[in-house]
């Protein structure tokens, strides 16, 4: 089942909810079945055993950054 994000309209609960595509979900606060469901954020997904490669164009790790939105820097 996938997972939702809906806002209560009768008591502005926000909350993530497992449910399927034509389940109508009710308000883990306030029971009310008024419920809206939001848009969320895409989510991505990298398999667990492998590691994101740099690009090849960096230079060698000794070397710094190569440029100011280089790979290696942290994002924040």
């Amino acid at each position: 089942m996938p997972l939702f994000e809906f806002q209560c309209e009768a008591c502005s609960c926000n909350t993530e909810l497992l449910v399927g595509r034509a389940e109508k979900p009710a308000c883990p606060k306030c029971g009310s079945k008024k419920m809206e469901k939001l848009m969320s954020a895409a989510a991505g997904r990298v398999s667990s055993g492998s590691a994101l490669s740099m690009a090849s164009s960096c230079p060698p790790p000794e070397a710094g950054p190569c440029s100011p939105h280089c790979c290696r820097l942290p994002m924040g």
